[in-house]
C-alpha cells in the first residue's frame, strides 16, 4: 500500500533539500564564506571585467577571516542596489560620490576609502559644444538637446542636471535625439557611453554634451579630431573621484581587513596590474570626517534631480 505523504514530511524534505543546496546559489550575508562586491551598471560586461581581478585579489587575502570565494552582483539602478545592501546580499560597493550619497542615505552604507580612479582623487564635469555652434553658455541650452551618459552617472548626469536646475533651467528627458524639446526647456538624451556623447555632438545630433574632465582628455572617449572642433563652455566645481563603500552591518573584522588590504595594495608588486585593471586605480586612502560628510551631503543633489524629473 502506498504511504501517504503528510504536510510535515513535505516540510522536512524541503528543509533537508535546502541544506544540501550549494551555498553559492544565493550570495548573501547568510554565507559567511563569500565576499560580494556590487556595482550599479547599465553595462555589466564592461564592469565585470575590472571587478573580477580586484575581488580575487582581496578574497585571497581574507582567508584567515573565513572568506573562501567572491561574487559580483550588478544592480540596474541605485534603488536595486539599496535593496541588495539592505538584505545583506552585497558587502562592498565601488561607486562615484553622488551614488555613494544615495546608498548611504537609503541603506546606511558607509564610506570605507577613497579610490584614486584613473590616477585622480577628484574630477569635475565639463559642458561642451561645437565651436561654431549656438550654445556658448548654460542658458543657451533652452530649446536645445544635451547628450548625457546614463542615469547612474555622477559627472555625466546628476551633476550637470543639478547645475542646470540651479540656473533655473528645466531639463526634460527625450525618447531619442530625433525628438524636439519644448522651446522653454532643455531636452536631454542618454548616450550610454562617453564616445557616443562626443559623436552625437560632433554630428550635430545634440547641441551639447557633458561628462568629466578626465573623459575630455581620454582619446577613446573623445578623439582628438572631435576635440579640435569642441569648446568647453562651463566647468563645475570638483568632487571626490570615487569611493569604496561597505554595508552598514558588515562584520567589523571583515571591514577592517578589507580596508587594510586595499590600503596596502599600492605597495604590493603583485597588485600593480590589478590596480590598473581596477579602472587604473593609483591607490586608496582614508577620508576625514569632514570629507565623508561632504559626500553624504550630496544626497541633496540626488533628491532634487530625482524630484524634478519624476514622472
Amino acid at each position: 500500500m502506498m504511504r501517504l505523504i503528510t504536510k510535515g514530511s513535505i516540510l522536512l524534505l524541503l528543509f533537508i533539500f535546502s541544506l544540501l543546496m550549494p551555498s553559492y546559489v544565493v550570495a548573501s550575508s547568510s554565507d559567511p564564506t563569500t565576499l560580494v562586491i556590487g556595482k550599479i551598471s547599465h553595462n555589466p560586461k564592461k564592469h565585470y571585467g575590472y571587478l573580477k581581478p580586484m575581488l580575487k585579489y582581496v578574497v585571497e587575502r581574507m582567508r584567515e577571516h573565513g572568506i573562501r570565494k567572491g561574487k559580483i552582483r550588478m544592480a540596474k539602478s541605485k534603488e536595486q542596489m539599496v535593496e541588495l545592501l539592505a538584505r545583506g546580499e552585497v558587502d562592498w560597493v565601488t561607486e562615484t560620490p553622488v551614488a555613494a550619497a544615495y546608498l548611504h542615505e537609503k541603506s546606511g552604507a558607509e564610506i570605507l576609502l577613497r579610490k584614486w580612479k584613473k590616477d585622480m582623487h577628484e574630477y569635475h564635469t565639463v559642458f561642451f559644444s561645437l565651436k561654431n555652434g549656438a550654445v556658448k553658455k548654460l542658458e543657451d541650452l533652452k530649446g536645445k538637446i544635451i547628450a548625457l551618459e546614463d542615469p547612474a552617472s555622477s559627472s555625466a548626469y546628476y551633476l550637470p542636471v543639478y547645475a542646470m536646475l540651479e540656473r533655473g533651467l528645466e531639463p526634460v528627458k527625450l525618447k531619442s535625439f530625433r525628438e524636439s524639446p519644448p522651446p522653454d526647456k532643455v531636452g536631454f538624451v542618454f548616450a550610454r557611453e562617453e564616445i557616443n556623447i562626443a559623436t552625437l555632438v560632433n554630428k550635430g545630433l545634440a547641441d551639447a554634451g557633458a561628462f568629466s574632465n578626465l573623459d575630455w582628455d581620454k582619446e577613446d572617449h573623445l578623439p582628438s579630431k572631435y576635440r579640435e572642433q569642441f569648446s568647453i563652455f562651463q566647468r563645475l566645481p570638483p568632487v571626490i573621484r570615487a569611493l569604496e563603500l561597505v554595508r552598514h552591518d558588515l562584520e567589523p573584522a571583515l571591514k577592517a581587513r578589507l580596508e587594510e588590504v586595499l590600503l596596502k595594495a599600492e605597495h604590493d608588486p603583485m597588485a600593480s596590474s590589478i590596480l590598473h585593471a581596477y579602472q587604473q586605480t593609483k591607490r586608496f586612502d582614508k577620508l576625514s570626517r569632514e570629507q565623508q560628510q561632504s559626500v553624504y551631503d550630496m544626497y541633496t543633489i540626488v533628491e532634487r534631480v530625482d524630484q524634478a524629473l519624476a514622472p
